[in-house]
């Protein structure tokens, strides 16, 4: 697996290269004036490559996994922003509306980062409680749906960036590499407008055959698909966009199948965001467009020892993939199921795990817990055999697997060991 992702990664390295030595081979420029250039073909190659990856590619999930392809595409948006910096700096041109359009998409791409950084990635904000206050003041203004559309400005900056290119003297008189210039834009847009667009029609769809309150916070949907989805793993999520449902909206949310019914699937959703305090307007009959199945827990545990035992940690409603490979696993695999609650009422599965518990036959054992697992509570409950053997597979709120995680390594827990998957809006 490290081995498909410094591959994966590498093409950070390896796109820009064409572009790059094309225009090396063909350009007069001074070498310093060059290499600013470069720096500039860099910033606009990253940009395509971080839409490329934004469609999520089922091939690409399965080869490194959606983690990887989000790490790649947020990382190429900071690069390109630096990249274009020291471009827009140091290098020149004559002609004053190629360089208000390369300023223009500059500052936009700055802004679109800054933003996202802070409302759409955990980078920061969940690593501090004072970011994390304010981002929840801040959202009652700045929604989802606009956060989406704000993210989409990138595309913007490309058709900005792609025509400051075009009325580049130093750069246009070029024509073969004017001609790979376009042929990677088009590429890029291409990918883009094939995937949002055309390649809906193949994804699986079905209807919504329940929506139940589970205590405060929490709604358990359930969707009956039109044909029955074999792929799908224990542990996976999907991305589900309600077609029928006005107060929703049918902008794309990940959420995680609790169940390994291949014909109806179930989703336990915490209710935090914006979208996601609105389900309670779903209704039955309702139709679901569903992406994926998307996950690498299930693929994990088959490329692991036999004997390896499971220790599944899930927070609210995190505990739902978990429940899945509960459901799969428990009659052939040692397995620790700890499920973090905030009040006895929120223990909602407790009829279901207790089925897997007592067929599993002694293998599976279960630690319910009310408020967040300390150190001490985590040692008087986690064997310190199954500390030193287990993998462990960590989902919630994206502080709280953080926080599980430091404490995991602090306990002696290799990396390597450790899977997780983050709950997002």
């Amino acid at each position: 697996m490290t081995l498909r992702k410094l591959t994966f990664w590498s093409a950070a390295i390896v796109f820009p290269l064409p572009l790059i030595l094309t225009y090396d081979s063909v350009a007069t420029a001074p070498g310093p004036l060059k290499f600013y250039i470069f720096l500039g073909l860099i910033a606009y190659t990253w940009w395509l490559l971080s839409i490329v990856l934004s469609v999520r590619s089922a091939w690409l999930h399965r080869f490194v996994g959606l983690p990887s392809i989000y790490g790649l595409h947020g990382m190429l948006g900071v690069l390109a922003v630096g990249a274009a910096y020291l471009h827009r700096e140091y290098s020149y041109s004559p002609s004053q509306l190629a360089r208000d359009l390369g300023d223009w998409g500059f500052y936009v791409a700055l802004a679109v980062l800054c933003f996202s950084v802070f409302f759409m990635s955990g980078w920061l904000v969940d690593r501090s409680r004072l970011l994390q206050s304010v981002k929840q003041l801040l959202e009652v203004a700045v929604r989802h749906q606009i956060s989406l559309w704000i993210h989409r400005l990138n595309l913007v900056v490309v058709a900005m960036i792609w025509l400051h290119a075009h009325l580049l003297v130093r750069v246009n008189q070029y024509f073969s590499f004017m001609v790979l210039f376009d042929l990677y834009t088009l590429m890029a847009f291409g990918v883009y407008v094939w995937k949002k667009w055309i390649a809906p029609e193949t994804y699986v769809a079905g209807a919504v055959t329940s929506n139940d309150a589970c205590g405060e916070a929490t709604r358990r949907i359930s969707v009956g698909l039109d044909s029955k989805a074999e792929n799908i793993q224990p542990g996976d999520f999907f991305f589900l966009s309600f077609e029928g449902a006005a107060s929703v909206g049918r902008e794309w949310h990940p959420f995680s199948v609790t169940d390994d019914d291949k014909k109806t699937v179930t989703f336990t959703i915490r209710q935090h965001g914006d979208f996601t305090r609105r389900l309670g307007g779903v209704e039955v009959g309702d139709r679901v467009r569903l992406e994926g199945p998307f996950g690498r827990f299930e693929s994990i545990i088959q490329g692991s020892d036999d004997e390896t035992p499971l220790v599944l940690i899930g927070m609210g409603a995190g505990v739902a993939p978990l429940l899945s490979l509960a459901a799969a696993h428990h009659k052939t695999r040692e397995i620790h199921l700890l499920w973090i609650v905030r009040t006895p009422e929120d223990a909602y599965y407790r009829d279901v795990i207790e089925e897997y518990r007592t067929a599993s036959d002694g293998r599976m054992q279960v630690t319910i817990n009310v408020g967040r697992l300390r150190r001490e509570d985590f040692t008087s409950t986690v064997s310190a055999e199954q500390l030193a053997k287990s993998a462990f597979f960590v989902v919630g709120p994206n502080p709280a697997v953080l926080a599980n995680q430091r404490l995991l390594r602090r306990l002696g827990v290799s990396a390597r060991r450790i899977h997780q998957e983050r709950l997002t809006m």
